[in-house]
């Protein structure tokens, strides 16, 4: 995979990933100080972390409890570079068992939204009040701390919530300080960041796109680029940078796959072709794809075959330009941590379109360029601004790249497609007029493989139900269900019930994330 060299401060965080879901998180919330955090796994020698350098370094969460066999561990010499450290949840635990503390297994775990009471002052909790909401998830506890450590903080289930050592400076929290749910968490990453480390505020975004152009000309050298363009926010601000970095020598292909929005293609091709002057090319695909999805009813598997197909005609499009170096792609941060995360013991969410066999193949030789991988949506947003993209498409909802294919649970059908096509556009047509669509995260329609009585013209029908998924999210780790006005949603349903064919039943998603994710599958 290409490593972008790009502009690192002497100052840094550096953090070990022992397998979190929020492990990427936490380096997010640190860079939105603009100070820049950069993700290890745990296993990587000391004396490379030592030669690094760091300002700081946090140890985060994990699926395992310490008593596991082979649960990840820490090297002791990590506590005597001289730095502070700051254990989060597992990386607690790590910090407790270091120091020659006690851990035991829960009596009842803790997990979501819980209420810390805080202990007389502390470093690492400054500025908190003395009842704080935080987000919990454990099934361990630390039941006696080591020497010279103090308690700061405990919740009902939790009589050890948080301790430090000031003169060792280091520090741990049983709770997520990095999630939206931790009401107050930025603070405690504030003072491990400024107060403690005493690291000065200074990565931002505009280092990040010249030096994420100057290694795109470095790792590309005089060969071409051919990346597969969405339309979508990711592969849009990717264009853009690389459009920066080597020119004409950027191939886009927009592959039209037949799960796409209503009237996505023409959107597209109208926007980047006649608008940014890329070199486009529009590949209507859509019979190839829908066929092989024919009988596919398994996620994981809709997922591999679009990945698969993809490559594919990508392959086919790099023959006719004449010469193809390099295959770019928009991953982000999420994409790779709900995949299988290459940094650290994470388990697997799901898979993603962008790292099936064929993809992962390419990205061990070097071929894939991937600007954005270590990046949230919110920075790349920032980035879209930065380089003068439309505010309309910047702030454009995110849409997956399997497309609808993973929005119709069951099997993919040409029918099936049609149908939530015109349930989705409705939905995003009443969204933008009600003016709700910028105070969202996402919103979006599944067809679901379900069908209800109902009543029609005094007619008796059985027929599918359509869901509707709102959620509002500061950077799509955690999300809670949007709450839509009454008036909007009966607008809503009546339509899709009246309009689209073959509905007669629509319902709302209430789940947040965790335990449910965004999309359905």
């Amino acid at each position: 995979m290409i490593e972008h060299n790009i502009v690192i401060p002497d100052e840094r965080i550096l953090i070990l990933d022992y397998g979190s879901q929020y492990t990427q998180l936490i380096a997010r919330k640190i860079r939105e100080l603009n100070v820049y955090a950069e993700i290890v796994p745990y296993h990587k020698p000391i004396d490379e972390i030592i030669a690094e350098k760091p300002s700081g370094v946090i140890l985060s969460g994990g699926p395992s409890s310490i008593y596991d066999k082979d649960a990840p561990e820490v090297d002791k010499k990590l506590f005597t570079m001289g730095v502070p450290v700051l254990g989060i949840c597992y990386g607690l635990y790590l910090v407790v068992d270091a120091f020659k503390g006690k851990i035991e297994k829960a009596d009842s775990r803790e997990y979501g939204r819980a209420d810390i009471k805080l202990n007389g002052k502390s470093q690492i909790l400054k500025g908190l009040k003395k009842k704080e909401t935080v987000w919990m998830s454990h099934g361990d506890k630390v039941v006696s701390v080591p020497e010279n450590f103090k308690i700061v903080a405990s919740s009902e289930n939790a009589e050890i919530s948080a301790i430090e050592n000031k003169d060792e400076r280091v520090y741990g929290v049983q709770f997520h300080p990095e999630v939206y749910h931790s009401v107050n968490g930025i603070k405690v990453l504030e003072n491990f960041v400024f107060k403690i480390c005493r690291i000065k505020p200074t990565w931002t975004m505009d280092s990040f796109i010249e030096s994420s152009v100057q290694s795109i000309r470095d790792e590309v050298g005089e060969g071409t680029v051919l990346l597969g363009l969405s339309g979508g926010v990711d592969s849009s601000v990717t264009a853009m940078l690389l459009q920066k970095a080597i020119g004409d020598r950027l191939y886009c292909v927009f592959v039209d796959n037949g799960v796409l929005r209503k009237n996505e293609a023409k959107k597209v091709v109208d926007r980047f072709k006649k608008h940014m002057n890329l070199n486009l090319i529009h590949v209507d695909a859509s019979k190839r794809f829908l066929k092989l999805l024919k009988g596919v009813e398994d996620p994981e598997k809709k997922r591999k075959i679009i990945g698969k197909e993809f490559v594919k005609v990508f392959m086919e499009e790099a023959k006719k330009i004449g010469k193809f170096d390099f295959l770019a792609q928009g991953t982000l941060y999420p994409d790779v941590i709900e995949s299988v995360s290459t940094k650290g013991p994470s388990d697997t969410i799901k898979s993603h379109h962008n790292r099936v066999p064929e993809i992962l193949k390419l990205i061990k030789s070097g071929k894939v360029v991937e600007p954005l991988k270590e990046l949230f949506k919110d920075e790349v947003r920032e980035i879209g601004l930065k380089m003068g993209m439309a505010e309309e498409l910047i702030h454009r909802h995110p849409f997956p790249g399997p497309g609808l294919a993973i929005r119709i649970i069951g099997e993919v059908t040409d029918k099936r497609v049609s149908t939530l096509q015109e349930a989705d556009d409705i939905l995003i047509e009443e969204v933008r007029k009600s003016g709700l669509y910028s105070q969202m995260w996402q919103i979006f329609a599944v067809f679901l493989p379900v069908k209800s009585v109902g009543v029609m013209g005094d007619q008796r029908t059985y027929e599918n139900v359509i869901a509707i998924r709102g959620v509002s999210s500061v950077d799509a780790m955690t999300a809670d269900w949007a709450y839509l006005p009454e008036d909007f949603m009966r607008r809503v349903s009546n339509r899709i019930i009246n309009e689209v064919k073959g509905i007669n039943r629509v319902v709302y998603d209430i789940s947040s994330k965790p335990p449910s994710t965004i999309e359905w599958e």
